[in-house]
């Protein structure tokens, strides 16, 4: 029954909340779908913080999309066993540490730049940690227990877990001799998801693709003297 909580209906759950959270946030607050950036109020360990962090987490994400892939697809294209093994532990480790540092910078500088803890909110903290613990296990897993250790051939387990989830063919009895550190892994990962549309994290899906096609720029100046709001149009030069 535990597995089945686990590793079936609070996935599902949490994808779940993805989809129809970004539905809902969508149509019902775009006005706040946005990072809330506090660049205004510090920049250079923004700078070095997001830069790490960006990078790293796209280099991971990379990385991740091997499990999705069998063993088979793998050799047959000649990648075998020692080259993904080491592609993933070595290049998987860089990624981490490079996210590791960046979300630890992100991260003291929320907790010790006063401006910056003032307009914070317990939701911003709240994220921010948890990303540092699906780093850090991350980290702990391609480290620790893949490179240093007795080692755990996900391949064989958490691979077509995750595919079977995929599929709408869920194996919870894969996840049951998955190492603890590779759980954690994985819940508090599903977990972010669930949380994803709620938090400043919507921020990634946005471009501001609508100032491209503008012919007008609307602004609003606030008038002292009346102590009323006006807006005014601009249009800018060809």
């Amino acid at each position: 029954m535990m597995n089945q909580l686990l590793w079936v209906i609070f996935p599902y759950t949490m994808l779940t909340a993805f989809v129809v959270g970004h539905i809902y946030r969508y149509r019902s607050g775009q006005i706040g779908w946005t990072s809330r950036s506090s660049q205004l109020l510090e920049k250079k360990a923004l700078k070095w913080g997001s830069t790490l962090f960006h990078f790293g987490v796209l280099a991971a994400l990379c990385g991740h999309v091997g499990m999705l892939v069998p063993k088979e697809v793998m050799e047959a294209i000649g990648i075998n066993e020692h080259m993904y093994h080491m592609a993933a532990s070595w290049g998987g480790s860089t990624a981490g540490v490079i996210t590791l540092i960046g979300t630890i910078i992100l991260l003291l500088r929320r907790l010790c730049v006063k401006r910056i803890r003032r307009n914070s909110s317990m939701g911003d903290l709240f994220v921010i940690v948890l990303i540092a613990g699906i780093v850090f296990t991350g980290l702990w897993n391609s480290l620790v227990i893949n490179s240093f250790g007795a080692g755990h051939d996900y391949r064989e387990t958490v691979g077509p877990w995750l595919r079977g989830l995929i599929t709408l063919q869920p194996r919870a009895e894969l996840m049951g001799g998955v190492p603890l550190f590779f759980k954690l892994h994985i819940l508090m990962a599903f977990a972010a998801l669930g949380l994803w549309p709620f938090t400043r994290l919507v921020h990634v899906w946005s471009f501001p693709l609508t100032y491209l096609k503008r012919s007008r720029i609307l602004y609003r100046k606030w008038n002292k003297a009346g102590g009323t709001e006006q807006e005014r149009q601009n249009t800018p030069a060809a």
